[in-house]
């Protein structure tokens, strides 16, 4: 992450992903008026394979969902990639952190499923198709250690 530290949850994604062949990756991308070209580079997609854009928010502001969202837009009209993926956390995770002492680590301004829905619902991807996975607190395994 720019400027900040990947949480645990993303360093286990990617290097899941890294290792079967997923990349991190910046596109390269240039406007040209009048034969004046202007560099526009994108941000970094978190993993990409063939034409798959994945972004996994997992505890950052809400507001790198628009960050994504308009990036996967761009890229899609660019004909770089195909299809947009965000992971991110189902809102039902809050009180495993409560339980947890550490609710206020992760609050109503952070990356979860209810900041997520009303962007993607208000066309904030525009025509870029996406596939958006929320973990749920099904898949939480308390560690006796």
């Amino acid at each position: 992450m720019p400027g900040g530290r990947k949480s645990k949850v993303s360093e286990f994604i990617d290097s899941f992903l890294y290792d079967r062949g997923w990349v991190e990756k910046q596109f390269e991308t240039h406007v040209i008026v009048d034969d004046v070209q202007r560099d526009t580079p994108t941000h970094k997609i978190d993993c990409l394979k063939n034409r798959v854009a994945l972004e996994i928010e997992w505890n950052n502001k809400d507001p790198f969902y628009d960050r994504d969202l308009n990036n996967f837009r761009l890229l899609f009209d660019l004909q770089a990639i195909s299809v947009g993926v965000i992971i991110t956390r189902c809102d039902e995770l809050q009180d495993i952190f409560n339980d947890l002492g550490r609710g206020s680590s992760y609050g109503n301004s952070t990356t979860h499923m209810a900041k997520l829905l009303p962007r993607i619902e208000g066309g904030s991807g525009a025509g870029c198709p996406l596939i958006v996975f929320g973990i749920t607190k099904s898949l939480y395994l308390e560690d006796d250690i």
